[in-house]
């Protein structure tokens, strides 16, 4: 059997993203820091996020609407506080009402999803998203690697 905390750190090797996936609820808008976060299909349009089953989002996401929100470089303050890290007193949350799920106005990509199949992961779900709506901007994309945010580079090899 495995370490889980060295299998972890295994999976850290790969460089990814970071998105805070974000919906609605009755109390208001929510959301939660994802680097589990992959293209699935052109045609449908759908995207996979792997969903923490404790977290209070997996209760959420497979009957509403979401959006992921690919974070820009300077946006790790955000990744900490929708991780439950990094609580700044100060922090502004750019919430902005989208046509499907709320969203952050100023991420470098948001895809609007609803709901399309969610399937068992272990100890995670795997929820596949209906693309209904996207933007995306041009700037630095905040990495995770090793457990530590680094900067992509909007730039051809």
């Amino acid at each position: 059997m495995f370490e889980a905390r060295d299998l972890r750190y295994a999976f850290g090797r790969f460089a990814t993203g970071v998105t805070i996936v974000t919906y609605a609820t009755n109390d208001g808008p929510r959301g939660f820091t994802v680097n589990s976060f992959t293209s699935v299909s052109l045609d449908p349009p759908l995207l996979l996020i792997s969903v923490d089953r404790r977290i209070k989002a997996a209760r959420y996401l497979p009957e509403r609407p979401f959006a992921v929100n690919v974070l820009k470089a300077d946006q790790a303050p955000l990744a900490d506080h929708f991780a439950g890290r990094g609580k700044e007193a100060n922090l502004s949350v750019p919430w902005k009402d989208g046509v499907w799920a709320p969203h952050f106005d100023e991420a470098l990509a948001i895809f609007e999803c609803t709901p399309w199949r969610t399937y068992d992961g272990g100890d995670h779900l795997l929820v596949l998203g209906l693309i209904r709506r996207y933007t995306y901007g041009d700037d630095h994309a905040l990495t995770f690697f090793c457990g530590q945010y680094g900067i992509a580079a909007h730039q051809a090899v």
